[in-house]
């Protein structure tokens, strides 16, 4: 056994290219993530594998080549651009005799490190909390000494290990509570907007595609923001003034990136429902990243795990100023409805155009009632529109199926349908009625 070092900067990155990746881009944000935490990198190890090794995940020569790098350059920590299982994480460090990290734990410590309120903090705390938890399972051996005996006290007592394992359980119960406390306080001013009719729309994209920049020169709000990944954690909502809408509010999200953590999808629910509840998603895309049509497909990868696929969507093409002979402009499908605007949130280029399509497209919003008959296998379905508050009434079929009565708008209500497998609904109409009973398999 070695003692695990609980500091230190110094570090020696691993980045194995594995198969559906790309290696290069992928390996330059592994050192911009990596220097956004505040690591010194020493060097970057390369090597390529058909799947990860079982044990180690780098294999047991490139484990060795490792550890002699660490020794080499006095490194401190080993982080790793891949999830790491508990053991895969304790053999590492065994072989390197040094800390490793693996990349679920880089974007953590970042969390960590740019939460500013409240709410960011016990969201961060959460996620932590959640990844340690499988760590002490496995990964520390040495905790597993029994707490001592003496007067009163003789028997095995407790491990030291299950006391943390109880103290991390305890700890995890709190902050949920006070994270659902915090969800609710954001459920009713959803709900008061929803009341008055207020629409919202949403910022959602990969980090460092300029969103807080852009939600500014909107707003005219100063909301912090910097050309660094993970800049903006907490969500900020801020009245917009939009032609022809007497009210709208914008919020600005966390961003998002590959591989996002699932503990950090689901500390951060709180704030993704933001995303998930809007009228209309602005998906903001760096136009000059030459990775800008893998990054779409991340952060719609992101959109569908947190269940807000059937929100209507407009991208969002910023940083133009970056793109020589780009000039701002609007694209719109055969049906005429506005898909991109090309922009520069820097130097206020396309924004008038912007302000225009966001009311064109919040525009869209009307509300109209339906009644679905849904069959009980469609459940998902039924839950989703529960949580979109759009049931108004609901009753139980002889059949066994229900028969639901819906207010939302139809765009929705059709994306939720195709989403769940149901045919979507024919020509809206005021009132609509159709059978969902062909759910597909």
């Amino acid at each position: 056994m070695f003692e695990r070092p609980k500091a230190g900067q110094q570090a020696v990155l691993v980045h194995l290219d594995l198969p559906g990746g790309d290696y290069e881009a992928d390996r330059l944000e592994f050192i911009e993530l990596a220097r956004a935490a505040g690591a010194e990198v020493l060097s970057v190890i390369g090597g390529s594998r058909r799947q990860p090794d079982a044990g180690l995940f780098v294999g047991t020569g490139k484990a060795e080549e490792i550890a002699e790098s660490v020794q080499a350059q006095c490194a401190e920590l080993v982080i790793v651009n891949h999830p790491l299982s508990p053991s895969q994480e304790r053999n590492l460090e065994r072989c390197v005799k040094c800390r490793v990290v693996g990349r679920s734990g880089l974007i953590l410590d970042i969390f960590a490190q740019r939460a500013r309120t409240h709410e960011g903090k016990l969201q961060v705390e959460l996620a932590q909390l959640q990844h340690m938890s499988t760590r002490l399972i496995r990964g520390w051996t040495h905790l597993e000494r029994q707490r001592g005996g003496g007067i009163g006290l003789t028997g095995p007592g407790e491990t030291q290990l299950e006391l943390d394992r109880r103290m991390l359980r305890d700890r995890i119960a709190t902050l949920k509570r006070h994270l659902e406390g915090v969800r609710a306080r954001r459920a009713q001013n959803r709900q008061a907007r929803t009341r008055n009719e207020i629409p919202i729309a949403s910022l959602v994209g990969y980090t460092n595609a300029g969103k807080s920049t852009l939600f500014n020169a909107l707003t005219h709000q100063q909301v912090f923001a910097s050309r660094q990944l993970f800049a903006t954690l907490d969500t900020t909502v801020r009245r917009v003034e939009l032609p022809g809408l007497e009210h709208a509010v914008l919020a600005d999200t966390v961003g998002f990136i590959r591989d996002l953590p699932h503990d950090l999808i689901a500390a951060f629910r709180a704030t993704l429902e933001e995303a998930r509840n809007a009228d209309l998603l602005v998906h903001v895309v760096d136009a000059a990243d030459p990775e800008r049509a893998a990054r779409i497909e991340q952060v719609v990868a992101v959109i569908d795990e947190i269940e807000a696929e059937a929100v209507p969507r407009l991208l969002v093409f910023n940083k133009i100023d970056q793109r020589e002979g780009e000039s701002p402009r609007v694209e719109r499908d055969d049906a005429g409805v506005a898909q991109r605007v090309w922009v520069s949130a820097l130097t206020g280029e396309g924004l008038d155009t912007l302000r225009e399509v966001l009311a064109e497209r919040l525009a869209e919003r009307d509300l109209g009632t339906y009644t679905l008959r849904i069959p009980s296998r469609a459940g998902r379905l039924r839950a989703q529109l529960f949580a979109h508050r759009s049931v108004r009434a609901e009753r139980l079929l002889e059949t066994g199926d229900l028969e639901i009565d819906v207010e939302m708008p139809f765009e929705r209500l059709r994306g939720l349908c195709v989403a769940a497998g149901i045919d979507p609904p024919p020509d809206p109409g005021p009132v609509e009625a159709w059978e969902a009973d062909n759910v597909k398999s």
